[in-house]
């Protein structure tokens, strides 16, 4: 029982080295919910084994069910039940994976279990016979909550098998997260450059339907030679045991038939996780063959949703539902003709193809690992509360992407997808902040590439600054510019030279950014913009604080001075704010007034500085998580505020805010404002969906109502590494010396 004695939640289910479907979604969703969780939340496995084999399971199996032996179920049972920290236990329930008539002996399991139960049906058969459904039922009379994967299966289950539907939740199968990409760099890779490449994927058995896309292919090599099918992964254990290999035999001989050997290849192995995206990734067009009607999920099918796709599929009920809205097509059962229609449309069209790998793909990004671990907990969170689903586990970070963007004159401005944009220039704004990352990023980790990073966003401000010490706002390329100057983006550039000066560690840094600030300090002046006095602000703040300059220390007043003559003749008792609107960064106002309250110790600094930020986060902290006001229409006084698209640029705004509250005032609920802040970009948002993309190391560009914007830009990549570093160093310090020292009454540091 030690084992047991630190966990939280378990699966049933069957795991690997078991060959089935089932036994890697759940090694995949518990990988999924440790890595979100652990160590406040872990999972292991109670694995389910057919009676005569025997599987050499890891540390994650800590009990197992004998399948056929009902007493099994009932000692297993027992056993989580003398577990205090067993609180849930999660059933991925297919009716073969029991023991007794369709799978009968999970009811004495869930009659002698007094855990809370969750269980996810990955088979909702339509038509039940009487004993099929009895079954269904009584596992869901014992369940605090269902879990099914399509839409479709919620009306099933409600109309066929009269469950209360208030008790059924759609979670989609999960999926890796991989970039959005072209597949000619993986063809290459798997030596099929030159192919068009169709594939299927799964354990192989007659009921896949293999046959008929076979008989499709002398239709489509008319027309494209070039055309190869692979048919991906071994036959299935239980139907190699019954009748070995003559499915696949008799596909072996349809080829042959056909003439079609240089066109038909089979990999009769069970595939790998890397295999099986690395194929998928290659392919031109997914193909789902599948003949069973009935079917609700398909982990295939899924990935190469997920992994942006063409995707061809019979009609079964969840493609139906995941290839709806222009994410698939779909051809008719035994239907030969029907598939080479529909392959030839997508590759005699390659827009057509195109746009539906975006659809495909845009809606996989919800389907991610990280995002279905977010909405199981979510759902146990219902049936018994185990924690908070605000992340405090926050992902490694990663100067990839930043690294990707950045050239040797600066970081571009924007990208497709992940690709960066070369065509889109560069701007004193995203190198501005860039600067402050990698200096910060640097200060934390000692990183040679991070070093050279701030080298690099450091001599483009150099660059940028003319004689008179104002700054070039945008470069087409390292040769043309715009001759408009924006007060924005020298108040930004402000910011992170005085945060250069105040954290770098590295001398000809720091006395680089020392020289850049001198020589744009007589442009500093108020501007009637907000948010370009706060970013001045806040830099002058940093700056001040290394070097005691009585001129900057006058500067410091004088802008402070503004933004509360700002806030005294804007606010009101409900409006407590500096202007009649809340647009972008709103939070970056009220924390300059932290910061100059820092530094004097003007308490009606602070007073402001309080009373508007807890305006601000009244209004986007909605329902238990984050909400930034929307850029398609902001919030004006007396009006109606906007919710879409929402920006990574505010979330991160608010996440460096509440931090400086909390570093001035102590007080505890800006801290967690922080990172429930933060969360946004972890999935704590609206759409239940990660906004910064763990494969890439880059943030995603927006968050709309419905999708989100699936480019990695420059501005939303800085705003999650900004947060995500301040956050780290918060974590690393907060025990020790507060970011400011504060000064004494007598004004002493």
């Amino acid at each position: 029982m030690d084992e047991l004695e630190k966990l939280k939640s378990c699966f049933l289910s069957s795991f690997p080295p078991r060959e089935c479907g089932i036994a890697t979604f759940t090694k995949d969703l518990s990988i999924a919910m440790d890595k979100k969780f652990n160590p406040k939340l872990k999972s292991k496995v109670i694995a389910v084994n057919e009676n005569e084999n025997f599987y050499n399971y890891g540390k994650k199996v800590i009990l197992e069910i004998s399948r056929d032996d009902v007493e099994s179920y009932i000692e297993i049972a027992k056993k989580i039940n003398r577990s205090e920290e067993i609180k849930i236990v999660c059933i991925q329930h297919e009716f073969g994976l029991f023991g007794g008539d369709y799978g009968s002996y999970i009811i004495p399991f869930l009659e002698s279990l007094e855990k809370p139960v969750v269980v996810v049906f990955h088979s909702v058969l339509q038509n039940p016979n009487e004993m099929r459904k009895k079954v269904v039922r009584a596992i869901a009379s014992r369940c605090g909550a269902i879990i099914v994967m399509t839409p479709s299966a919620v009306e099933i289950l409600d109309k066929e098998y009269n469950i209360d539907r208030k008790k059924i939740y759609v979670i989609h199968h999960g999926v890796p997260d991989v970039p959005f990409q072209t597949n000619e760099k993986m063809k290459k890779k798997l030596k099929l450059d030159g192919k068009i490449v169709l594939t299927t994927f799964g354990l192989l058995s007659r009921g896949k339907g293999i046959e008929y896309m076979i008989q499709a292919i002398p239709f489509l090599i008319k027309k494209y030679p070039n055309l190869v099918y692979l048919v991906m992964g071994e036959t299935h254990p239980n139907v190699r045991k019954e009748e070995g290999e003559k499915y696949r035999n008799s596909l072996i001989r349809l080829v042959k038939k056909l003439g079609l050997k240089e066109n038909v290849k089979f990999y009769n192995k069970y595939l790998t996780l890397k295999e099986i995206i690395n194929y998928l990734l290659a392919s031109d067009v997914y193909v789902c063959t599948n003949l069973e009607r009935s079917q609700i999920s398909s982990g295939t099918l899924a990935y190469a949703v997920g992994c942006g796709r063409a995707v061809v599929s019979t009609p079964i009920i969840y493609a139906e539902d995941l290839l709806s809205n222009g994410r698939g097509l779909l051809v008719n059962f035994k239907d030969p003709k029907s598939y080479a229609e529909a392959i030839d449309k997508l590759l005699s069209n390659p827009e057509f193809r195109r746009n539906m790998e975006r659809e495909a793909y845009t809606f996989g990004r919800s389907m991610i690992w990280a995002n279905v671990a977010l909405n199981y907990l979510n759902i146990f969170n219902k049936v018994v509360k185990l924690r908070e689903d605000i992340v405090e586990k926050f992902p490694k970070i990663k100067l990839d992407h930043l690294k990707e963007m950045t050239d040797d004159f600066g970081i571009l401005q924007f990208s497709n997808n992940a690709e960066p944009d070369k065509s889109s220039g560069y701007t004193l704004d995203d190198n501005s902040r860039a600067l402050i990352v990698s200096v910060l990023h640097n200060r934390l980790y000692g990183s040679n590439l991070s070093l050279e990073l701030s080298k690099v966003y450091l001599n483009f401000l150099r660059k940028s600054q003319d004689e008179e010490g104002r700054f070039v706002s945008l470069y087409y390329n390292p040769n043309e510019y715009s001759d408009v100057k924006s007060e924005d983006s020298f108040g930004r550039a402000i910011w992170a030279l005085g945060y250069t000066v105040y954290k770098s560690k590295d001398r000809e840094i720091l006395d680089s950014a020392k020289e850049v600030f001198k020589k744009s300090f007589d442009k500093i002046d108020v501007s009637i913009y907000p948010r370009a006095n706060a970013y001045t602000l806040i830099g002058l703040c940093y700056y001040y604080k290394i070097y005691k300059d009585e001129a900057v220390l006058e500067k410091i007043k004088k802008f402070a001075d503004y933004l509360v003559n700002l806030y005294e003749k804007e606010s009101s008792d409900n409006w407590q704010w500096f202007e009649e609107y809340l647009t972008y960064s709103n939070a970056k106002i009220p924390e300059s007034l932290f910061f100059a309250y820092g530094v004097t110790m003007n308490e009606k600094y602070l007073d402001v500085a309080k009373k508007t930020l807890d305006f601000l986060s009244n209004i986007v902290f909605v329902e238990g998580y984050f909400a930034p006001i929307g850029q398609s229409g902001w919030y004006r006084k007396n009006g109606k505020r906007t919710f879409f698209d929402q920006q990574p640029l505010d979330a991160s705004s608010m996440t460096l805010a509440c931090l400086t509250a909390y570093d001035i005032t102590q007080e505890n609920d800006y801290y967690r404002k922080a990172i429930l802040a933060f969360n946004w970009f972890l999935g704590k948002n609206h759409l239940k969906q990660m906004i910064y993309n763990e494969t890439t190391g880059g943030c995603h560009d927006g968050l709309g109502k419905y999708s989100i914007n699936l480019n990695q830009g420059a501005e939303s990549t800085i705003s999650y590494l900004m947060a995500r570093l301040f956050l780290e160093e918060h974590k690393r310090y907060k025990h020790q010396n507060k970011v400011f020292e504060i000064k004494d009454s007598n004004n002493n540091l």
